[in-house]
């Protein structure tokens, strides 16, 4: 018989390329993944990793018996979505993903409401720039700013967040375009959007810093430190700063809702993505276009 632990630890090293990145993702010990392994394959009387010194290979069978666990992990997945979406209405779990600029500045300060219309929910609100998966339910909802493609989820476009140049009031250098420094988003997101609207209206102009969450970017543009590029709904609220940009282009990102089909009827769930919906319509500048 085989043990679908021990395939679920396979899969965690098929997917990591070592065991202690396997071990890691599971939170268990080097030990508990190599032991795991080593049943399966005795089990099975085959040899499923070629076990490198620093690498973990899937051997030829490896392979095929990884694509056949791939499958066994989207039905198991799909019984315990099942079974959570068949438990008393508005009681549980749920566990919420969202871009960190709407945790910091938007969702967080509206949990007292949330906790106020449905106590016995348990919101975990996690600030994730990294897209989750929700078939492998690493989260119940998320909050995305590109359009989900995951087949089997369900998506909707509750809003729009449009960016503006701000900063502070006493800046040096405020009325000499010419002379602005910019705030800008660390390498690690030197793909994003935001960033290419960003140095392109910077051109040549110098970068002073490069940080990583808009949360920074807001305390730094606070400091005057000099111009950042900010959403609208944080920049428009805040009486230090002024807005600059009339003669650059605009820039907005969508907001989509996502869940997957299996649990998008669950009262809990549902009450989560009315939540996030109704925040994010009472927002001046994150309306839906």
């Amino acid at each position: 018989m085989i043990d679908w632990e021990d395939v679920r630890h396979f899969l965690a090293v098929a997917q990591n390329g070592t065991l202690s990145g396997a071990a890691r993702s599971l939170k268990v010990d080097h030990a508990t993944v190599s032991r795991r392994l080593a049943a399966l394959e005795t089990a099975l009387d085959v040899r499923l990793i070629d076990r490198l010194p620093r690498s973990s290979r899937l051997t030829t069978l490896g392979r095929q018996v990884f694509e056949r666990a791939r499958e066994m992990e989207g039905a198991a997945d799909g019984i315990a979505r099942l079974a959570k979406a068949s438990r008393a209405p508005l009681v549980g779990r749920i566990a919420l993903s969202a871009p960190p600029v709407l945790v910091t500045h938007l969702l967080a300060e509206h949990l007292p409401r949330f906790r106020a219309n449905y106590p016995d929910i348990r919101l975990s609100l996690s600030a994730q720039a990294e897209r989750v998966s929700l078939a492998r339910r690493e989260a119940d909802v998320a909050v995305r700013f590109v359009r989900p493609d995951e087949p089997d989820s369900v998506t909707r476009k509750i809003g729009t967040m449009p960016f503006g140049l701000y900063a502070h009031r006493s800046y040096a250098h405020l009325a000499s375009q010419e002379r602005w420094e910019f705030i800008v988003w660390a390498q690690t997101f030197a793909d994003m959007p935001a960033q290419s609207w960003l140095l392109g209206i910077a051109g040549d102009r110098p970068v002073v810093c490069e940080l990583t969450y808009s949360s920074e970017h807001l305390v730094a543009v606070k400091a005057g430190v000099g111009v950042a590029g900010l959403p609208c709904f944080i920049g428009e609220h805040d009486r230090d700063l002024v807005r600059i940009d009339d003669s650059a282009p605009s820039f907005a990102r969508d907001i989509w809702l996502v869940v997957h089909r299996d649990l998008r009827k669950t009262p809990a769930v549902r009450a989560v993505m009315d939540f996030v919906t109704t925040v994010v319509s009472e927002q001046q500048y994150l309306s839906v276009r």
